[in-house]
């Protein structure tokens, strides 16, 4: 009997399980003594965000932003003012995994064509690749610059990097964070969506774009079930990270001894070079096929060496088991993944959507349920990225979204527009659109 044909869900299915309420952190938070630093006689930045009720609370307050952080100091006098309206201030939300170079957001309509493997995939990456009119950074932005609109204040961004496309998504990407740079953190990965072994040129790739300073990390892809080559692909991809002093982020996608196979090899290079605290691994199917004993091993050398791991929750068959996880001190981000590309007509890099689906795949309906989808999306992908927690506290980033709501809950079931976003203390966006 032949297969039915692939689809994203099938090839990438995962889901975040939850985390803890969302609570200010005071690990997260810099010292409130910050907000006034730069220079005595320099003139603060300041606005004051009148009107707002941070995260749902009853009574409304007046948010001042000094120098682009919450400040508990009077507002300098002659502040900027801006009227909240007695909307929910609400942490922005970051992406932890995000493919904006493969993107048509924006453009013509694409018809997609079945695929039964990862390979027929990446061919038809390839061949939407080359249909499109606009180059890269021009799609890329269109992504990036709505996410910008719905929320998001950071997002780590994958660029397919083969001999196909040579470092186009590389630069593309970095065009759209340049654009943005007033209102979006943009960290960027190396991907070798092709393989980095079974496709030649892509390892010199790698090394120009590591070398050009041209990303913040190297990745990889299923080391044995698609490059065949364990121990060829994870030691080029650590020892180009280790060479120049940048990240690393690779997708595992393998459910069962071999992901836990390549797992370890992961575990074992981080401690061997050092690498401490710069590793993801993204998807990670393979952990919730283990015993809660293999677990609860595995989650304490992950800890130990801190290594991240995100997960984009497409269904519920495949849920990483965050509580767990997170336990044991484990960082674990949610992300978008791909958006509109040629793996799947869906997708709107709309982080407040995506915490929904978190919610409404792992079948939650308790109020601190559905708040912890909001704390995975807003601060777990901040502690992947290694950013503070924008958390409203004195000190913290003055990243937040305004909607009109009742409490976190509630915006995370209705998914209300996103009237007024910040970052860095400025507006970037108001209904929908860039300021």
């Amino acid at each position: 009997m032949t297969p039915p044909p692939l689809s994203r869900r099938g090839v990438l299915a995962g889901a975040a399980s939850l985390g803890a309420a969302l609570t200010p952190s005071a690990a997260a938070a810099a010292p409130a003594a910050t907000a006034g630093s730069g220079g005595a006689h320099r003139p603060k930045k300041a606005v004051v965000f009148r009107d707002v009720r941070p995260f749902g609370a009853r009574d409304a307050v007046d948010l001042t932003v000094i120098d682009g952080l919450i400040s508990d100091a009077p507002a300098p006098r002659g502040a900027k003012v801006v009227d909240g309206g007695g909307r929910l201030a609400l942490p922005s939300l970051v992406d932890a995994h995000i493919h904006p170079d493969k993107t048509s957001w924006g453009g013509d309509w694409v018809t997609r064509k079945p695929a039964s493997s990862i390979a027929d995939y990446c061919a038809q990456d390839v061949e939407l690749f080359e249909s499109q009119k606009r180059p890269v950074g021009e799609r890329a932005y269109g992504l990036m610059a709505h996410a910008v609109t719905r929320g998001t204040r950071a997002m780590r961004a994958h660029a397919d990097v083969a001999p196909a496309y040579g470092l186009a998504g590389v630069e593309g990407i970095a065009e759209a964070r340049e654009r943005l740079a007033d209102a979006l953190d943009v960290q960027i990965v190396a991907f070798p969506q092709h393989g980095v072994v079974r496709t030649p040129g892509t390892a010199k790739l790698l090394e120009d774009a590591a070398r050009g300073g041209l990303v913040d990390m190297i990745g990889g892809i299923d080391p044995i079930s698609f490059d065949h080559a364990l121990d060829e692909q994870l030691d080029l991809v650590f020892d180009l990270a280790d060479k120049h002093g940048v990240g690393v982020d690779i997708h595992l996608h393998d459910r069962d001894e071999k992901g836990t196979k390549v797992l370890r090899g992961i575990i074992e290079r981080t401690r061997a070079l050092s690498l401490r605290g710069k590793v993801t691994v993204s998807h990670v199917f393979c952990l919730p096929f283990l015993s809660a004993a293999e677990l609860d091993t595995m989650a304490g050398d992950l800890a130990d060496l801190d290594i991240a791991l995100t997960t984009v929750a497409p269904n519920e068959s495949l849920v990483l088991p965050i509580t767990e996880l997170k336990k044991h001190g484990v960082r674990v981000g949610l992300g978008s993944d791909g958006v509109r590309d040629s793996w799947s007509p869906f997708g709107n890099a709309d982080m407040l959507h995506r915490a929904h689906i978190l919610g409404w795949v792992t079948d939650v309906r308790l109020d601190d349920e559905l708040t912890s989808c909001y704390t995975v999306g807003a601060h777990g992908g901040a502690d992947v990225m290694g950013l503070p927690h924008a958390d409203l506290r004195p000190g913290s980033p003055a990243d937040f979204v305004l909607v009109r709501g009742e409490c976190v809950p509630q915006v995370v079931v209705d998914m209300p527009q996103r009237d007024m976003v910040v970052h860095g203390g400025q507006v970037v966006a108001r209904n929908g659109e860039l300021v």
